[in-house]
């Protein structure tokens, strides 16, 4: 393919080289972006958005397959070994999921944001694959620990993702635009839930790997839509020291303990849901005096569809009120939901419980999305007061977005290790008191530590910040 550059080039993609590389890409400059930058930008994000929702749906695979699990699967015949055992199968996937999503942020930059979707896209094939040959009676419980940890990778998808997309788009439209992608991403989480249930409704709990069926073909529509209309952005780089500057700078670690609270709770919610309903409320959901799987799975999907749903709503307040504003709010919110689940733990009454559970999915895609649109205004707001002191405009511009991506790919990576602290939390809680309530306890204190955290860093009068995040 010719390159173009100089005056006479077309008025965006000004240059690529072979591999749908865009040489020249300037989001900022409207005269660029209404020409026809924001049609590039859009389509980039419209499949961005199907590979993420694919990865997330393979990293929550096993949140849907622990309700088809019974001991002729290599779980223990005791109920309280078997849901440990259970929590477990849905924590590793959450742990290896934190873990990559590290490198996935680095890798767009090395290899380009089209071919790392490519690249992640078909890296879902190992985990589907693999659980589709083990996946029978008579496997192991250490099998099931391997194969769980695989679907990890899909995890990582989100943070590649993000920071991709974050470079198509101007700061005026951060916040809508990635919350759109993330809220689109996350729905992966209720559609395999959902996708579940009608396996669950139709084939019955002894065919889990009729689920796989569906999603392995999706694996390699998402390969083939990243290939044939996503692009690379040449100037999109990882900038030396970027990641050990982020590591000390201080917002970077208030970032990641705020994702903890919004995205942490999310993705463990959404793993852990359908279990906590499983052993805390399992006799309004008998059929024939065994819990039925299927009317548990009616109402698992509801919290990761109205989580996912939220999400462009807090990055869509946040563009509008201010990034911090939101998740404070949302924090003191999010404290009194989870309240609202203790008290109705102690009532037994699951239509209260139901409710407030509902509502932390929902106040967890709120706060996920004003807490992303942060990341790049604290460090616009930062490069502002630089460039008032002097310092020359383009570098400062430039070291606030090699500062942001790096911060997305850390906060991404801490946030979801929350996901692994709500499973662990289940899991001792249930183990030691039969009940999730010391684990609701514990819920509340992280979301009041949130809220104070957000205001002292960014909302009193003494932080400097409340005009720019």
């Amino acid at each position: 393919m010719t390159t173009t550059t100089g005056q006479d080039a077309p008025p965006l993609l000004a240059a690529r080289k072979p591999g749908r590389w865009i040489e020249e890409w300037r989001p900022e400059d409207v005269s660029f972006w209404e020409r026809g930058g924001s049609r590039v930008a859009r389509r980039n994000l419209v499949f961005s958005i199907f590979s993420e929702y694919v990865g997330f749906s393979i990293w929550s695979l096993w949140s849907v397959f622990v309700l088809f699990l019974t001991p002729a699967y290599g779980i223990s015949h005791d109920p309280r070994a078997a849901a440990a055992e259970k929590f477990l199968l849905t924590t590793l996937p959450i742990a290896l999921g934190a873990g990559v999503r590290l490198p996935y942020t680095f890798a767009v930059a090395k290899f380009g944001g089209r071919n790392w979707t490519i690249v992640s896209a078909v890296l879902l094939l190992m985990p589907t694959v693999a659980a589709a040959i083990v996946l029978k009676p008579g496997v192991s419980f250490g099998t099931l620990l391997v194969i769980a940890a695989l679907a990890g990778v899909g995890g990582g998808n989100f943070a590649s993702s993000m920071v991709n997309i974050n470079s198509f788009y101007p700061q005026r439209r951060k916040g809508w635009a990635l919350g759109l992608n993330a809220g689109g991403g996350n729905l992966g989480v209720a559609v395999v839930q959902l996708t579940g249930l009608a396996v669950l409704a139709t084939a019955g709990k002894g065919h889990p790997r009729v689920l796989l069926g569906i999603y392995i073909p999706l694996v390699v529509l998402a390969a083939l839509g990243a290939a044939l209309f996503m692009d690379n952005i040449a100037d999109v780089r990882n900038e030396k020291r970027a990641l050990r500057a982020a590591c000390r700078d201080l917002h970077t670690w208030v970032i990641a303990f705020l994702y903890i609270g919004t995205f942490g709770s999310f993705i463990g919610f959404g793993f852990a849901f359908g279990q906590v309903l499983q052993n805390q409320f399992g006799a309004h959901f008998l059929t024939a005096g065994e819990v039925d799987p299927v009317k548990i799975a009616c109402l698992t999907f509801l919290g990761p569809l109205v989580g996912s749903l939220s999400r462009p709503a807090g990055g869509w307040l946040a563009d509008r009120i201010g990034g911090a504003r939101t998740t404070f709010c949302n924090f003191a919110v999010m404290a009194l939901a989870a309240a609202t689940v203790l008290v109705a733990s102690h009532l037994k009454s699951l239509e209260l419980f139901c409710v407030g559970f509902i509502a932390l999915f929902v106040l967890s895609g709120i706060g996920n999305g004003s807490t992303y649109k942060m990341i790049p205004a604290i460090f616009r707001s930062k490069a502002r007061v630089r460039i008032a002191a002097g310092e020359d405009p383009d570098t400062a511009e430039h070291d606030s977005r090699r500062m942001a991506t790096a911060v997305i790919g850390i906060a991404a990576a801490v946030g979801a290790f929350g996901g692994v602290l709500v499973n662990i939390a289940f899991r001792q809680s249930f183990l030691t008191y039969q009940t999730g309530d010391a684990a609701y306890l514990g819920f509340i204190a992280l979301y009041a530590a949130c809220m104070g955290l957000t205001w002292l860093a960014y909302l009193r009068a003494a932080s400097g910040y409340q005009a720019g995040v």
